[in-house]
C-alpha cells in the first residue's frame, strides 16, 4: 500500500513537471571563488519535494549542521561544490538540484523545517567557493534522467562550456 501511494507522489510530481515552462534562462555568472548570487530556500516538507522525502538527488539524506544541502543548476554549481554564506558563516554543499533552478544563477538552501525557509526567503548574498565540484561526475549522475527537460538543459550546458 505504501509504495503505490509513493508510486501516486511520485508520478503526479513528475506531471507537475510536464506541463509546466522551464524557468527563464539567465547567462552563467562567471565561475569566481566570490560570487555574488540569488538564494532562496527549500524543505523536505514542500510538496514538490515530498516524494522524495528527506533525500536529495544524490540519493543520500538531505544535510543540516555543519554542512547544509543546497540545490543548484548542476551545469553552473556542480555537484559537490561547498561554499560558504560570507555573511552568516553557514557552509553548504550542492547535493541536489531543482526544476526551478534549471538555467538560472539561483541556488536553493535547504532548510530542515518550513519556519527556517520562511524566514530566509529570498536573498542575495556573497558566497565563497570553498571547492568546486566535478562537472564530470555531475553529468554522469544527470545523463540517466536526460528525459526530463530541466535536466535536459543541464546537460546541454555542460555540454557546451566543455567543447
Amino acid at each position: 500500500m505504501f509504495r503505490r501511494i509513493s508510486l501516486v507522489f511520485l508520478l503526479a510530481a513528475l506531471a507537475g513537471c510536464v506541463g509546466r515552462p522551464l524557468p527563464r534562462y539567465e547567462k552563467p555568472l562567471p565561475r569566481a571563488p566570490v560570487m555574488k548570487i540569488r538564494t532562496t530556500a527549500y524543505t523536505h516538507t514542500e510538496s514538490d519535494h515530498t516524494p522524495y522525502g528527506q533525500r536529495n538527488a544524490l540519493g543520500t539524506p538531505l544535510k543540516s549542521g555543519a554542512v547544509n544541502s543546497a540545490a543548484a543548476d548542476w551545469s553552473r554549481w556542480p555537484a559537490g561544490t561547498i561554499f560558504r554564506i560570507a555573511a552568516t558563516g553557514e557552509i553548504y554543499e550542492v547535493d541536489d538540484y531543482g526544476w526551478a533552478l534549471s538555467g538560472t544563477n539561483t541556488i536553493d538552501l535547504y532548510k530542515p523545517s518550513r519556519p527556517a525557509m520562511n524566514e530566509w526567503g529570498v536573498r542575495r548574498v556573497t558566497i565563497e567557493i570553498l571547492k568546486w565540484g566535478d562537472v564530470r561526475a555531475s553529468y554522469r549522475l544527470l545523463k540517466p534522467h536526460s528525459k526530463y527537460r530541466h535536466i535536459k538543459r543541464m546537460i546541454r550546458e555542460i555540454e557546451q562550456r566543455s567543447r
